[in-house]
């Protein structure tokens, strides 16, 4: 129990971080670009990536790390209006979707969850990053009645989000394996 608190403070302070980048730096840059955008949708939706690296990482313990920080930014813009059912539905997506197309992939025959010995296949979690923004913005975006434009725009920003917080994690794990004491062969 203990372990899933630490990887629940860990993930949802991520995603609060990474919320506050997407919200705070990443959309004011964006609406200076492109004024004519009339979308909530960030180009850059860092946050995206926290969900699907922790779902990589955590596999279903993912959804409980999740929600502390995905109710937290949905409260921090609807207020109470958290609970209104449609924000509901975006909520409970947005931590059940990453955990569940791990699973369904390792079901088909296709494991990306971390092993010992087997490096990361980015590529690999790239896709299925995709295929959890596709399942993710549909969901939220049917629940709130956006148009199918927006979809797009989400897709855009989820795709660059994850893409640029994979590049971090290739980065720091390639330092950690160049600090890695060499063993005698």
């Amino acid at each position: 129990m203990k372990k899933l608190a630490v990887e629940a403070t860990a993930v949802s302070l991520f995603y609060l971080a990474a919320s506050f980048i997407a919200f705070a730096v990443v959309m004011p840059v964006q609406q200076s670009l492109f004024p004519g955008l009339e979308n909530r949708a960030s180009l850059l939706f860092l946050p995206h990536g926290v969900k699907v690296l922790s779902a990589w990482l955590l596999g279903w313990r993912s959804s409980i790390a999740l929600l502390p920080g995905v109710l937290a930014v949905f409260a921090y813009f609807a207020g109470w209006g958290v609970f209104a059912p449609h924000r509901m539905i975006a909520v409970l997506a947005a931590v059940l979707v990453p955990a569940a197309v791990f699973y369904l992939s390792k079901r088909i025959g296709w494991d990306l969850f971390p092993k010992v010995g087997r490096r990361p296949r980015w590529a690999s979690i790239m896709i299925v990053g995709l295929v959890i923004s596709v399942v993710s913005s549909v969901l939220s975006n049917l629940a709130y009645g956006n148009s199918p434009q927006n979809y797009i725009a989400y897709l855009i920003g989820d795709f660059f989000g994850l893409f640029f917080l994979c590049l971090i994690m290739m980065f720091a794990f390639r330092a950690l394996r160049s600090m890695a004491v060499p063993t005698d062969r």
